[in-house]
């Protein structure tokens, strides 16, 4: 399995006899080689039912190509979707979207350094959606027609891809990644390559390419789902066999990431830089070599375990009431490049901290490596990752075929071990109580090294902020060697997290809804608890719980003193524990738990398994009645998030969306910003925010709890009558509010100017209040989905002007009935009012004509796709319940989405289109600042590079 940091799919064997043994290969998955080389991997798993996932894996990325190649690879990935064998031009994704697959949603791809996958999958409703699939895969892997005027006309697409990584990052990126891959081809060949190739290459080069590359030796296809395995096996003997590899096959070298006994420093700032951050690796000296026997495979367990102490210990620092950084964490795993493995840290810290939070992610590796764990922390990690393995095996009936197939292709790739779940659970029982302490301290010495060091270094370019040199970046490591450490110091754990009592608690009424799966029954004290009793999955089981109201009845200055604060309070604990206590309470357990208080409603959200209920059940109780008054907690939370969204209006994407939402909403009082700054946290009040939760957390009554999966009813019934039932009632009800204050209508013209890059965002926007109508909602949301075909077609596969964007369309219910309908895209300035014409024009002849029927049917051949995949969810059955209590909406919906969805007709789309989308429009442009046209355009990209679009 992967060895970056994984808490489960880790196995071992009980007997030392048996460490020479080979991990052995599932035997659910036939796996299989055609004479040419072509691998196969074939499984019927049946979660979703008559559905199928495809992958089609080949060894080949943009660490093979030519210097005249460069962003190639990436190039040929987005040609396979541009004109094959058995589907011309721009046919495939037509006919895929016609049988129910959404582009860039389902249909996608990506191509990294080493490999290109393709994805798809398939519903099986319709005969001889199998073999399309197929065709497809056998089209992408030997088809391709690469015709002139269709590679031409994709060069526009790329460069915008190109053109969406460009900014501070980038930049910075520019500058760091020579000593990251220090002598390294990857640092000569990031997957988007270089733009005057990109503008400039002849198709031959680029046919080159797919001759050398697309061959069957270094492919493989991958088919997971509900399926008759020989069946499939026989009809990929029968199509994928008769292709050859070329007479003289281009030898498929590998590339490494070489040693270096200097510690290399980058350290990186520009002006628009919007986070801090620091990062260590720390190269393995030997070669990357997979897991082959039980032993290897035992010791990445052992691995795994010590990085999992050091990020405990991490965690209790963030959760500190002094947090040296926002987020930190330590791993042993893969680094660029297939052949090196590394010890690494990351961390991200408020500006101008590097260097301390540096020091601090060393010193606790050092107090590791000096002192060693404690018996205590090797308990903890060892139950955490047996919990993750349980829960997996125990939905191992129940596993998505999405999630298979990934594991099957990394198996091809990177030779990462598949032996089964039920394989790694056994064995991991047996083998996971034998890891000693003596074998994880080992482990951290040995991960530790004073040679192959590379330290990044990465923040805002400020006047009043003084990076580090280099000189005290190399000092900080002889420092922490002779620093005066003190070993860790284990805190006391929970005991019980809710002192033990006896509840009064009744069931006071039941009622039943046989057409829904539910039982209601009302408490005691007022509350009301539904069940939907599932076996979609195994072991999961999903709630929530709701009041209404929410912020909404909350007065508006008391709002601008609190809303930002609502979200910290959680993190001060319950009942005296600290978050960190609660934390390692929780270690080993499948249990989460949050509480909110949102615009509507307030409530608590969470996940748990039939084992850990009843402590789900506690912690749920513990907020309800407990919660902590921490001041210190809450500081440390706004110095947390002040490091994190202080630099966010460097970003000129984020620049744009506050500065429209201030436009929008320059009538609303409650709107101080989308994101808390100095000023919002200075006139923050914890006090009267937790006075708020404590008020609105007071009254059981007037909750409703919801509760969907595998439950058995017994042993619910007696923690709800324990924990639930027994929760005070004020006996008071309330509800949610209108406050008022809307949006700006009417017809404008916006344009921000931010950034140096070329880059530009359009929205374009409708909206409004009229009354609701839920013919014309659904509408107005499959409208959207329409425009979104249609946007794609024209601005992108016509026009090659943007990478990705789309539309959207809908109604809302609550507080007031409104309707908003937007198209977005990014672009390139000189682009901008062009494609804002285009789409206008696109949106224009939907009112006119209304939509093609075929984009009708595509959409809705989506929507039954989707909507048999969630009618098997546990997550979206427990939302669709819930939704009636707000809004009020018809129960069933969540029954008869489908046949309304059904009875939509093109006049449908072209009423909503004229009654809604006629005025008020409203049209926001983000530009780079005057002086743009001069900016450097050359560009990189990180290393994994999607095609598909973004919505």
């Amino acid at each position: 399995m992967n060895k970056i940091i994984s808490s489960f799919a880790i196995i071992f064997l009980m007997s030392a006899q048996s460490f020479a043994q080979n991990i052995p290969a599932d035997p659910s998955v036939k796996i299989g080689t055609l004479p040419n080389g072509m691998k196969y991997y074939i499984k019927k798993n049946t979660l979703p039912e008559k559905k199928v996932d495809f992958r089609l894996a080949i060894n080949a990325g943009s660490i093979l190509e030519d210097e005249n190649q460069r962003g190639l690879a990436h190039f040929m990935e987005h040609m396979n979707f541009n004109g094959t064998k058995n589907f011309p031009d721009n046919k495939l994704v037509d006919f895929l979207q016609s049988i129910g697959v959404k582009f860039g949603q389902h249909l996608n791809a990506y191509t990294s350094f080493d490999e290109t996958v393709y994805m798809l999958p398939v519903p099986l409703d319709k005969p001889g959606n199998l073999d399309a699939g197929l065709k497809v895969m056998e089209d992408w892997a030997f088809n391709a027609t690469l015709s002139d005027e269709q590679i031409n006309k994709e060069r526009g697409v790329v460069l915008e891809e190109l053109r969406l990584g460009l900014g501070a990052d980038k930049r910075m990126e520019d500058k760091y990644l020579p000593k990251l891959l220090y002598k390294s081809q990857y640092a000569e060949r990031l997957p988007i390559g270089k733009k005057e190739v990109l503008q400039n290459f002849k198709p031959d080069v680029i046919r080159k390419f797919h001759q050398d590359w697309y061959r069957p030796d270094l492919m493989a296809i991958v088919v997971v789902g509900d399926i008759n395995v020989d069946e499939v096996e026989k009809k990929i003997k029968d199509n994928f066999s008769k292709y050859k590899n070329p007479s003289k096959p281009r030898e498929r070298k590998t590339f490494d990431l070489p040693n270096h006994k200097e510690t290399l420093v980058a350290i990186e700032t520009d002006p628009d830089a919007t986070n801090s951050m620091v990062q260590f690796i720390m190269k393995d000296a030997e070669a990357y070599t997979p897991d082959v026997t039980v032993e290897q495979y035992n010791q990445s367990m052992v691995e795994n375990i010590a990085t999992t102490m050091l990020n405990n210990r991490l965690r209790e620092l963030i959760n500190s009431a002094n947090p040296p950084f926002t987020y930190g964490s330590v791993y042993h795993g893969g680094t660029y490049a297939r052949s090196k493995e590394a010890f690494q840290g990351f961390a991200m810290v408020k500006e101008g901290n590097q260097l301390n939070a540096l020091k601090v992610l060393l010193e606790e590796v050092e107090r590791a490596k000096r002192f060693g764990f404690t018996q205590t922390e090797l308990d903890r990690a060892k139950s955490q990752v047996m919990s993750n393995l349980e829960r997996s095996y125990n939905n191992r009936s129940k596993t998505e075929s999405d999630m298979l197939v990934e594991e099957y292709v990394r198996n091809f790739l990177e030779q990462e071990p598949m032996p089964g779940i039920a394989w790694e659970y056994e064995d991991a029982k047996s083998f996971l109580p034998s890891i000693s302490l003596a074998q994880t301290n080992d482990v951290i010495k040995k991960m530790v090294r004073d040679d192959s060091r590379v330290i990044v270094l990465t923040g805002p370019k400020k006047d009043n902020v003084t990076m580090p040199t280099e000189a005290m970046v190399l000092n900080t490591f002889e420092t922490v060697k002779m620093a005066d450490l003190k070993p860790y110091e284990e805190k006391a754990t929970i005991k019980n997290l809710v002192k033990p009592f006896k509840s009064e608690g009744k069931i006071a009424k039941t009622e039943t809804d046989a057409k829904l799966g539910t039982t209601t029954w009302t408490l005691s004290n007022g509350a009301k608890v539904t069940f939907k009793k599932t076996d979609f999955k195994d072991d999961e089981i999903v709630f929530t719980a709701r009041s209404l109201g929410g912020n909404s009845i909350i007065p508006d200055a008391d709002f601008n003193k609190t809303q930002f604060a609502f979200s910290a309070l959680s993190e001060a604990g319950v009942n005296g524990f600290s978050k960190s206590d609660l934390t390692n309470y929780l270690a080993g357990k499948q249990v989460s738990v949050n509480p909110s208080i949102g615009p509507l409603s307030e409530g608590i959200s969470g996940k748990t398994t039939q084992k850990d209920l009843g402590t789900a059940m506690e912690l749920m109780y513990a907020y309800f009645t407990g919660l902590n008054y921490d001041p210190a907690a809450f500081n440390a939370y706004k110095e947390k998030q002040s490091a994190m969204l202080n630099n966010l209006m460097s970003n000129p994407q984020f620049y744009f969306s506050s500065e429209h939402a201030k436009f929008m909403n320059q009538k609303n009082p409650r709107f101080i910003g989308l994101i808390p700054m100095e000023k919002d946290w200075a006139n923050t009040d914890y006090k009267k925010a937790y006075d708020i939760y404590k008020e609105k957390f007071a009254n059981a009554g007037n909750y409703q709890f919801y509760f969907v999966g595998n439950i058995d009813e017994a042993t619910f019934k007696n923690e709800v009558l324990q924990y639930i039932a027994s929760l005070p009632s004020a006996g008071k009800t309330t509800t949610f509010k209108d406050t008022g204050y809307r949006q700006v209508t009417g017809d404008y013209t916006k344009v921000y100017k931010k950034g140096k890059d070329p880059k530009s965002l359009v929205s374009i926007t409708y909206s409004g209040e009229t009354p609701y109508d839920e013919k014309d909602a659904l509408a107005l949301s499959a409208l959207g989905e329409v425009a979104t075909i249609k946007v794609i077609e024209k601005l992108r596969e016509d026009e090659s002007g943007i990478y990705g964007g789309g539309a959207r369309g809908g109604m809302t219910k609550i507080p007031y009935s409104a309707y908003n309908f937007s198209i977005s895209f990014p672009c390139g300035p000189e682009n901008a009012e062009k494609l804002t014409k285009s789409a206008i024009t696109e949106l224009q002849k939907l009112i006119d004509k209304g939509p093609d029927q075929k984009d009708l049917d595509k959409y809705k051949e989506g929507e039954y796709n989707d909507n048999k995949t969630h009618l098997k969810d546990n997550m979206f059955w427990m939302n669709g319940l819930a939704k009636n209590q707000l809004d009020g909406s018809d129960k069933y919906d969540i029954l008869n989405h489908q046949e309304k969805v059904k009875a939509l007709t093109v006049k449908d789309l072209q009423d909503v289109a004229k009654k809604y989308l006629t005025k008020g429009r409203i049209t926001a442009t983000l530009m780079p600042e005057d002086g743009w046209e001069n900016a450097k355009k050359e560009g990189t990209q990180p290393a994994i590079i999607k095609a598909g679009v973004s919505n």
